[in-house]
């Protein structure tokens, strides 16, 4: 049984397809009960899928998602915590609310989810899982993105103790980090007034997104179930952790380079 939020669109939505093709029980979460009702059509395979409307960055309603979850499938196996939202816009052209904002739905939306169903999966009475998807962006940083890089190194640092403190328990804890993956994140993104949304859709999906978002959802679910502390989505995620790793500070001049190269 698995719970997934930011199910409604976008990788989500790929990994609930995914799911259900595999035969799982699915509790489907996210802001906007119309695209949650789509991709629960889409899933078409048997096995039990059920939406909840909910607001990750409300601590009580992402608990309520929890405990209605359980209610409903008698227990929950793996948390995937997916809820996201990019930003674009420097620092200077930023205004503090939309920091706040970035912050409190990646960062603060993942930290609910994982606190509401924590205790459920620890007292699961088999394997279970907990998987976080951050983004390459949250291996090295980026211009024009420091809110939305900032919350990703946030999830890192999280999930990274959080894998720690469970290591000698039932549950394992996954980081996924996707690069560019064929999804509406850039329209949907929040942007600072400066910022031209055409622009940043266009560059994004020409440039950027080479990954298709049902093999993202293959490689992840791959990942979570072998239960492997790491899962890197396309080549440009591949090349920021090899980038962060073995060149430190110097890592933009490495991914610079590739992509003149590309």
């Amino acid at each position: 049984m698995v719970a997934l939020t930011g199910a409604g669109s976008g990788i989500g939505r790929g990994l609930a397809i995914e799911l259900n093709r595999r035969g799982a029980h699915l509790a489907l979460a996210g802001r906007h009960e119309e695209n949650l009702r789509e991709t629960q059509k889409l899933c078409v395979a048997p096995g039990d899928t059920e939406v909840f409307r909910v607001d990750v960055c409300d601590r009580a309603a992402v608990g309520a998602y929890a405990a209605a979850t359980v209610e409903r499938f008698g227990r929950c196996d793996v948390l995937l915590a997916n809820a996201g939202i990019l930003h674009v816009g420097s620092v200077e052209s930023t205004s503090p609310a939309d920091f706040d904002t970035v912050m409190g739905i990646n960062f603060g939306g993942m930290v609910n989810s994982v606190k509401a169903f924590l205790p459920h999966l620890l007292t699961t009475g088999r394997p279970a899982r907990i998987a976080t998807v951050s983004s390459a962006l949250g291996l090295v940083g980026a211009a024009e993105h420091a809110p939305y890089c900032a919350s990703k190194f946030a999830m890192r640092g999280f999930t990274e103790s959080l894998r720690a403190e469970l290591a000698r328990t039932n549950v394992a804890v996954t980081a996924v980090y996707p690069g560019g993956v064929r999804t509406p994140i850039a329209r949907t993104a929040l942007l600072a007034p400066d910022v031209d949304r055409t622009q940043v859709v266009t560059r994004f999906e020409e440039r950027i997104a080479r990954t298709d978002a049902d093999k993202a959802a293959h490689t992840i679910l791959t990942g979570v179930e072998q239960g492997r502390a790491q899962v890197l989505i396309g080549a440009d995620a591949r090349l920021a952790e090899l980038a962060a790793r073995l060149a430190g500070p110097h890592f933009g001049k490495i991914v610079s380079l590739a992509s003149k190269l590309g």
